[in-house]
């Protein structure tokens, strides 16, 4: 049976973390053996020593305090040190994975198809972002509890015999039913509520997304109840889980105490033909012994929270990132609906509100299913091409701005990483922003919160425009870029994009209901509403060409 995409990505940094985790599970050996030594000989000491002192003077002079314990600050030493570089290389390996493996989930939401893509709502995809990934890294954190836990083990057998074979025999019997109890009470009671948590988290957090995109209009009409009561019903419901979670990990615990008190009244009785200090060495090595297996029971809690965030990781990292392509040497002819647009011509999408006209700038740049002779670049079919292929043709500027929760800077430079602050103040300047820009405290450092919340709808909607204007593209295309501006501010705008596409020679198809953008345009296409999911297209020259 093949890995699931997750398993392969896990096992491969798994091998990129050889060597941190190879130093944690030698470390966490050392805390397992160190650990059980430490209790079993404090427990032979503190006993030995009690006997020696009830025997007389002499006795107690003749037992050997130095050497006990000089060894059992040694064994303390070596379990703090050893643990603390347990948990700095094993969290260390996660933490890492992690870093490579969100990229990689990313990647792969970019690279899905686009009507699964866009499918996936904000808050879905953080929650699988950061919860789901969270879930993970339990996988690279207990992979050091194995070795720990058979050294601790082992250690606990070699001292219970000591005190004689059977001891140790029943110290082995219990580890073997704790382990085989806690994996019985998880699948039972543990795995099924922590698969139920991780979703109904996931479900909280997607609707706290939701809610609070749109808590400003909630505000105004009133309609905080509904959305509070929705809330609290998903809260609620999480808090349930949370308490049935904790019911199974109080179980799980209760059998964990009553299988440790059976086990070293059961090892007293065997090493009772044995000295004293003896029994007590072998009572408390049992004792250790049920503690070092507990990672690898609680482990097993874990399991079902792993376990569905890997089923919706799956999902998601099934598809395999898009490799960067090298840029267009030559600029593409583009033709739309059967109408041949040269490089540099410029073409305007219009038609009612709904007829489909944003649906094709979508589709252009691979955002959309794209039906077989919808468009075709430099002679190929769009449908034939991979989003991959398309986007380096086109600059898009959509009608809804999507800003980041960054700097001006860090929002321009997602179209062109390499721009210059040159650049970017002339296409700042081009979108008619540069003056609003220069004046914010930190220029163009300034945090813009998020979705860009400090910007107003038309400065955000520039701001997107001056973003489409950095990229190096053949094409520019642009969604209603002067929605929202007054006159004079949409005059500036189409002046200097004017200017811009005769300097650059770039081409442009615009969807627009406002006089001024369409004037740029040399051409319109006038998109209708059909029932077909891919709108028709009519080619009408237009009544004035755009005037120089």
């Amino acid at each position: 049976m093949s890995k699931s995409p997750l398993s392969k990505l896990v096992a491969q940094q798994r091998r990129r973390q050889a060597g941190p985790l190879i130093m944690a599970a030698a470390a966490s050996a050392v805390v397992g053996a160190g650990s059980t030594a430490l209790l079993g000989l404090s427990g032979w000491f503190i006993t030995g020593a009690a006997l020696a002192g009830a025997a007389g003077l002499a006795a107690a002079q003749a037992f050997n305090v130095l050497l006990p314990s000089a060894t059992i600050r040694l064994l303390a030493i070596l379990r703090t040190a050893a643990r603390y570089g347990e948990r700095l290389q094993g969290h260390a390996a996660a933490l890492d994975a992690l870093a490579a493996i969100r990229p990689r989930l990313f990647a792969a939401l970019a690279a899905a198809p686009p009507r699964e893509a866009l499918a996936v709502s904000r808050g879905e995809a953080a929650a699988r972002l950061v919860q789901d990934v969270d879930a993970v890294e339990t996988r690279f954190v207990r992979l050091s509890a194995p070795w720990g836990a058979s050294a601790g083990v082992g250690m606990a057998l070699a001292l219970g015999a000591l005190a004689g074979i059977a001891p140790a025999l029943a110290i082995l019997a219990a580890v073997a039913l704790h382990l085989v109890l806690a994996r019985l009470l998880t699948r039972r009671l543990s795995a099924p509520a922590g698969a139920a948590i991780q979703v109904a988290a996931g479900e909280l957090k997607e609707a706290l997304a939701a809610f609070a995109a749109a808590a400003p209009e909630l505000k105004v009409y009133g309609a905080q109840g509904p959305v509070l009561d929705r809330i609290g019903e998903l809260g609620d419901r999480l808090d349930a889980l949370k308490v049935r979670a904790a019911r199974a990990q109080g179980i799980l615990g209760l059998s964990e105490g009553a299988l440790t008190g059976l086990v070293v009244a059961a090892v007293l009785a065997l090493a009772a033909p044995a000295s004293a200090p003896l029994a007590a060495l072998a009572a408390l090595a049992a004792v250790m012994a049920i503690e070092a297996v507990a990672p690898i029971a609680r482990a097993f809690e874990q399991d079902g929270a792993a376990k569905a965030a890997g089923e919706r990781l799956d999902a998601l990292l099934q598809h395999a990132p898009i490799p960067a392509l090298p840029a267009q040497a030559a600029r593409p002819a583009l033709r739309l609906q059967g109408l041949e647009l040269p490089p540099g011509a410029r073409l305007a999408l219009t038609g009612p509100t709904g007829s489909g006209k944003t649906t094709r700038l979508e589709q252009l740049v691979g955002l959309r299913p794209v039906p077989a002779g919808v468009f075709a670049l430099d002679g190929e079919d769009g449908a034939d091409l991979a989003p991959a292929a398309l986007r380096p043709a086109f600059a898009y500027a959509p009608q809804d701005a999507a800003l980041l929760a960054g700097t001006v800077r860090e929002n321009l430079r997602l179209a062109a990483p390499a721009a210059t602050d040159e650049a970017l103040w002339a296409a700042l300047d081009d979108a008619a922003l540069a003056e609003r820009v220069r004046a914010l405290p930190q220029g163009l450092d300034t945090w813009l919160g998020e979705a860009g919340e400090r910007l107003s709808g038309g400065e955000r909607r520039r701001l997107s425009l001056a973003r489409a204007l950095l990229r190096d593209a053949p094409w520019l295309l642009l969604d209603e870029p002067t929605e929202g501006l007054d006159p004079s501010t949409e005059a500036r705008v189409v002046a200097r994009l004017d200017a811009r596409l005769r300097e650059t020679g770039q081409g442009l198809v615009l969807v627009s209901h406002r006089r001024a953008p369409l004037a740029l345009c040399e051409q319109a296409m006038a998109v209708e509403t059909v029932s077909h999911p891919v709108a028709s297209a009519i080619s009408r020259p237009m009544i004035e060409p755009a005037k120089p």
